[in-house]
């Protein structure tokens, strides 16, 4: 399976993958606005508009949108994230037209009306409450904010619950005409379709959005990573929730197969060294794991665990050992059970249709070279252990920071100030 891409003479571009051998499509309109790109009191637009969208255009109101989707058997969902936003449909191959005119009606027609904004204002806020009542959702906003400090990458994607009350109508529609134009509109589709066909459909019912480009707003680098910042947050909960880490790479970087590879190993699976030290060896944790998030210009690495508040000094000196030590002692045999299990990961992960366009979109979208499926598994093949071990010591030797959820006081950030030492 190979992809085809084409840049309409409107900027859109449009990049498919062909499978012949399913019935069904998934489409894709991902858009290069995030809440990275939102200043003062847009703070939580993109994330406003993705609702919104749903509420209804000139020719169908919400309710025509799920009834067509619905009527078909077809599914259809949308997300916000920090640099992105994407409406998705997965739908029998003969109903792609049907998808794409949907999808393309709320993106090019969106009404945004008054009424409209007043009855989801209280679905966001219902978000923002469950994220503020969800601990292990909330220690990593904080983690974030460590490491980023005041760039917008570090803002909370919901927003705030003052900043979302106060939100004006005009203020998101204003939003939605400046940054949903075709230069920062990816279409992309995986299953039973030809590229053509979807070109055709990108011409006929996309066009210029009626808002012809005027090129991509440049987006502000972060300037600042990692100082040893310690936040603590009081939750009055049964478990204490904890992320210790560092600033990561961006999304181009070379090093970043190596870095996927080690954040396997080291809490990626449950044969993982945080799995096994703090849950199966110590009992201290139900959930511990390593991540790695990345974006077009920058990244962090993060180890978390939830536990008992007076099991958490043992279990930060825990997190810190292992992030202290694995470039000096990571093992071959490791590195190749990492590998074994991101080569199976990402072959099962990329059975259906879905999967396969949601891949293409997020590389187009943020203008990442497309790495086809066989491409990257050979990637990942080739790193070995001096790899690990030197992006081990060029990425988690960096100053840490540490966020803190739980039965606290912020006033005792001083108490953990060892971890980030």
């Amino acid at each position: 399976m190979s992809h085809e891409s084409t840049t309409m003479p409107s900027g859109v571009r449009v990049v498919t993958e062909t499978m012949s051998d399913v019935r069904s499509v998934a489409l894709g309109m991902w858009l290069a606005v995030g809440s990275r790109d939102e200043v003062g009191d847009q703070v939580g637009c993109s994330h406003f508009l993705e609702h919104l969208l749903f509420k209804g255009t000139s020719r169908r109101d919400a309710r025509t949108i799920a009834e067509e989707l619905d009527a078909v058997g077809g599914e259809m969902n949308a997300f916000t994230s920090k640099e992105m936003t994407c409406f998705h449909a997965r739908v029998l191959d003969r109903d792609l037209p049907l998808a794409f005119d949907v999808l393309a009606d709320m993106v090019v027609d969106a009404r945004n009306t008054e009424p409209d904004v007043e009855a989801e204002r209280e679905v966001v806020l219902s978000e923002l409450d469950i994220h503020h009542d969800t601990p292990d959702d909330l220690v990593h906003t904080d983690f974030t904010e460590s490491v980023l400090g005041s760039h917008p990458l570090a803002v909370e994607t919901l927003g705030s619950i003052e900043g979302i009350r106060a939100m004006r109508r005009d203020t998101i529609h204003d939003y939605y005409l400046e940054r949903y134009r075709p230069e920062e509109l990816v279409v992309a589709a995986a299953g039973n379709v030809t590229h053509d066909e979807v070109v055709r459909l990108a011409d006929t019912l996309l066009g210029d959005l009626g808002r012809p480009g005027s090129g991509r707003p440049a987006r502000r680098r972060p300037e600042r990573f990692g100082e040893r910042d310690v936040r603590v947050r009081h939750r009055p909960t049964e478990q204490a929730h904890v992320v210790l880490g560092v600033p990561g790479l961006d999304h181009q970087d070379e090093d970043r197969w190596a870095l996927r590879v080690l954040m396997t190993l080291l809490g990626g699976s449950m044969s993982s060294r945080l799995f096994q030290e703090i849950r199966e060896l110590r009992g201290l944790a139900y959930t511990t794991y390593g991540y790695a998030a990345s974006w077009t210009d920058g990244g962090l690495v993060g180890a978390y665990a939830g536990t008992t508040p007076g099991k958490l000094d043992e279990v930060l000196g825990l997190l810190r050992g292992e992030l202290d030590r694995v470039a000096d002692d990571v093992s071959a045999a490791e590195v190749e059970r990492a590998k074994g299990a991101m080569t199976g990961g990402t072959v099962l992960g990329l059975e259906d249709t879905g999967s396969r366009m949601a891949r293409l979109g997020q590389q187009v979208v943020t203008d990442t070279p497309v790495v086809t499926v066989d491409e990257a598994l050979a990637r990942v093949e080739a790193v070995d252990l001096d790899a690990v071990r030197a992006v081990a010591r060029r990425v988690l030797r960096r100053p840490r920071d540490l966020a803190v959820v739980g039965p606290f006081d912020p006033n005792e950030a001083d108490r953990f100030r060892d971890a980030v030492g």
